[in-house]
Parts: C-alpha cells; sequence; structure tokens
C-alpha cells in the first residue's frame, strides 16, 4: 500500500518549503489513515517552525481525548513565552467528527482492536458521544439492547452484524481502563473557527491531525480557506508501496549519515513484507546494530531481521521491554495465530523480565563503569562488553545471563533497563508467576491474562 501521489508528498513539500521561505500558515490539518506518513508529516513541520530549543518552551501539543475547542483558542491566543513563532498542535482532533464519520470510527476500532486497545478504546468513546450512547447502557450484555434497526439508523451504512465480534471486547477495554463518558465531541468550535477567520497573533501557528473528517463541518472550510489541508490517503499498490517505503528510507538514512547495499534492500523488503511501518522499525534496529559503519549490507539484515517464531517472540519482548503496547500486541497476536503456546510466550517474557532485573541492578551497583544509555552499538562492543563477557564462569552470580547473551541483545536490555526501576521488575515477576500459576491450575483466560500483563508494563 501507498500514498496517494500528487496529494500528501507534494502538498507535505509545498508546505516545508513555504515555511522555509518564512511564509508558514496560520493553521495545518494533517488527515487520513496513514498513520505513520502524518506522524512523520506531523514531526517534519514542526521541526520546521520551531528550532529543538524553542520546541521546549513554545510548543503545546495536546491529544484528541482531552482537547476544548476554547483551551486550543486560549492557547492561540497567548503570547509565545519565548519571542518568536507558537505552535499548538492537536493529535488525533475530533473536532471534525459528526455523526456522518460514525461509520469510519467503526472500522477504525475494529483495526485498533487488534493492535492498539488502548486507542481502540479512546475511539469508541468519540464514537459514543457522536451517537448520544452511554457506556453504562453497553456493560455487561447490555450493548445487545440495541437492535439491528437502532444501530443502522445511528450508524449510516453500517449492518452491524459483526458487533458481537467487536463491541463486547472493546466495552471491556473500556472498563479495564477506568474511562468515563463525556460530552459531545466535535462541537463548540465556533470560537475557534472565529479566531483564525479574525487572524492568530503573528507568528502563532495551529496544527492538528485527524483520522476522519466531516469535510462539510464550518472548521474544516475554514482551515482550507486560510491554510493547508494534507491528506494522507493509503492505496493499494505494490510498486507504490516500494516506492513510499524507499523514499522514507531514504531520507532517515541520509539523516543517519547510512546507506545500503542494493542486496540489503531487497531482504528487507521481503523479511517486512515492504510495509512501511515495519520496515522503518527494522531500518531503525538496523541503523543501532551497524554502529559506525556507513552501510547496511544482507549480512546484517539477515543478523537483525528475522521471521521465526522464535524471533517473533523476541519482538514480543523487545516491545515489552520498550514499553510499546501497540507493538507488544500487534505481536501477540500474530503468535496466537501461529499457533504458538501461551505457557511458552509466557515463559520467554519470564526471561526478559528477568535480565531486566539483573541490568538495572548492575547499573544500580555501578558495576559498569563508563555505560552510558545512549552509547551507539560499537561504542559498546568495545569499551563495555568486554566487562560483561568477563563474568561468564561466576557460579551463582546474576551476571551470568546477561555474560552467555549476544553482545547486541545485552545492548538492547542494559538500554531498555533504564525504563523500569528495581522495584517495578520484581513486582513485574511476581505478576508473571502467579499467571504461571493460573495458566497450569485454573480456567482462565489464557490470552487475556497476557494482555492485562502487557498493559500493566507498558503503562506509563
Amino acid at each position: 500500500m501507498g500514498i496517494r501521489a500528487g496529494e500528501s508528498g507534494n502538498s507535505l513539500s509545498k508546505a516545508l518549503l513555504e515555511i522555509e521561505k518564512e511564509q508558514p500558515a496560520p493553521c495545518y490539518l494533517l488527515y487520513g489513515d496513514a498513520e505513520y506518513e502524518i506522524s512523520d508529516a506531523f514531526t517534519k513541520i514542526i521541526d520546521a517552525l520551531l528550532s529543538p530549543e524553542d520546541q521546549a518552551l513554545n510548543l503545546f501539543v495536546l491529544d484528541g481525548e482531552d482537547e476544548d475547542p476554547e483551551r486550543i483558542g486560549e492557547n492561540l491566543m497567548t503570547p509565545p513565552l519565548l519571542p518568536g513563532r507558537k505552535v499548538v498542535a492537536v493529535r488525533r482532533t475530533q473536532l471534525f467528527s459528526s455523526r456522518k464519520t460514525l461509520k469510519d470510527l467503526v472500522k477504525r476500532i475494529r483495526e485498533q482492536l487488534n493492535g492498539k486497545p488502548q486507542q481502540a478504546a479512546k475511539t469508541f468513546m468519540t464514537f459514543l458521544s457522536l451517537a448520544g450512547w452511554n457506556l453504562e447502557d453497553f456493560k455487561g450484555d447490555g450493548w445487545k439492547a440495541i437492535s439491528d434497526k437502532d444501530w443502522q439508523t445511528t450508524v449510516e451504512g453500517d449492518a452491524g452484524e459483526d458487533r458481537i465480534k467487536w463491541l463486547p471486547q472493546v466495552v471491556e477495554v473500556c472498563v479495564d481502563l477506568g474511562l468515563k463518558g463525556r460530552s459531545a465531541t466535535g462541537g463548540g468550535t465556533d470560537h475557534l473557527e472565529a479566531i483564525l477567520r479574525d487572524g492568530l497573533p503573528a507568528g502563532n501557528v495551529l496544527l492538528l491531525t485527524a483520522e476522519s473528517v466531516d469535510k462539510r463541518k464550518k472548521l474544516f472550510k475554514t482551515i482550507s480557506e486560510l491554510g493547508r489541508v494534507l491528506p494522507f490517503v493509503v492505496e493499494k499498490g505494490e510498486a507504490r508501496q516500494k516506492n513510499t517505503l524507499m523514499d522514507s528510507a531514504r531520507d532517515l538514512l541520509a539523516t543517519r549519515g547510512k546507506r545500503m547495499s542494493s542486496g540489503a534492500w531487497e531482504v528487507l523488503g521481503r523479511k517486512t513484507g515492504f510495509q512501511l511501518r515495519n520496515s522503518m522499525a527494522a531500518l531503525e534496529k538496523l541503523i543501532t546494530y551497524t554502529g559506525e559503519r556507513k552501510t547496511i549490507e544482507v549480512s546484517d539484515v539477515e543478523e537483525v531481521i528475522s521471521r521465526t517464531r522464535e524471533d517473533k517472540v523476541f519482538d514480543l519482548t523487545a516491545a515489552l521491554a520498550e514499553k510499546n503496547l501497540k507493538g507488544a500486541l500487534s505481536v501477540l497476536r500474530s503468535l496466537r495465530e501461529q499457533g504458538i503456546h501461551s505457557l511458552v510466550i509466557l515463559s520467554m517474557i519470564v526471561r526478559e523480565m528477568r535480565l531486566l532485573l539483573h541490568a538495572r541492578q548492575l547499573r544500580n551497583e555501578g558495576a559498569l563503569p563508563g555505560y552510558q544509555p545512549r552509547m551507539d552499538y560499537g561504542r559498546f562492543q568495545k569499551s563495555i562488553y568486554p566487562t560483561v563477557k568477563g563474568w561468564a564462569g561466576q557460579a551463582g552470580d546474576v551476571h551470568i545471563e546477561l555474560a552467555d547473551s549476544h553482545p547486541y541483545v545485552v545492548f538492547n536490555i542494559l538500554r531498555n533497563s533504564e525504563n523500569f526501576s528495581e522495584k517495578r521488575l520484581k513486582r513485574h515477576l511476581e505478576d508473571l508467576l502467579a499467571m504461571d500459576l493460573a495458566m497450569k491450575s485454573t480456567a482462565k483466560d489464557a490470552d487475556l491474562m497476557l494482555e492485562r500483563f502487557l498493559i500493566d508494563v507498558c503503562r506509563p
């Protein structure tokens, strides 16, 4: 799948060129279902508008779940803390949602449940608000009280025949997260529209991203007239998919001073299926793995990126260590589809948590002088790993398991241990022990236990 040519790519280039020429628009809207491309464009526009130093004080980022049109307006009218530009950015805004977008929201909820249940829950709360329904009425089997006719009348264009597959699941996630109902989204935008039409203070800019929009809304028309609207729509087509990957990857490699051999490109594509998000994540790993070397070779891709069952499990534990909930749940779903037993997955998670605990303890004890979490892999191999390797054979020492691991594994374990305290890692291991006992001695849903554990570990 690729991005529709002549829309998002060209528009983004034009918008960045205008900013470079000191002619930024007062407002930008990035919307569509190409999540990676929107995130990338969001970052590029902010970086073009504000220097890294200015972003600390002159950039205000909100999430659509917490947005308030009046608060956005107040931020836009307030002078920046530092002289110069000020950017007010809202990710995943619901200001452009309406009952006409309910069908799109249903589609989004079903997609998000596979790997992003927390986001699916937030989208569902927006859905309920726009539909005029209440979460309390959906709890338990309450959702069954909505007839097919009621559903089809409310969600125009959606038959609702598959509700049983996703509605109970998303309601349960909402309850687990303790979400509450809120006032209807997409309303109260008149004040914000008036501010945009009257003109923002010099240098102030509004930046919005949205998954779906109702183009009939006044705010959409206002931004289309006064600012820049950039659609990012995914289309099918293998050739476009490859071209999009190549363009994005070259940009990333150029910023890191790297290149890839032609053979490495082909191997990377085969292993990731040319899926942009997976390929870019793999490329980040390769950049880290190759350290100071400028060229990424086929052997590097073969060493770091693979698609075996065991490596899928390691993908899960890596996502956990990075507190990447979306990635962890996505890999867990893939492992289920491959038929890997829950106890196998559990044992790998236990090993990862144990290694993280050992690494955290070593760092707390100061056993690795000279180690820095942000050091590159090449420097780690030269200055730190020899110390770790020297611990091999020291019977009864917690260092041994790390000493017997591949240097790249040790490098990532030490770096990821930055995300956890020793106390929290010990608690996670206790939870895993209880899960192991429950899986072997009760009829509790093993998959659900694993999902809830992932959510707990990745919680900020």
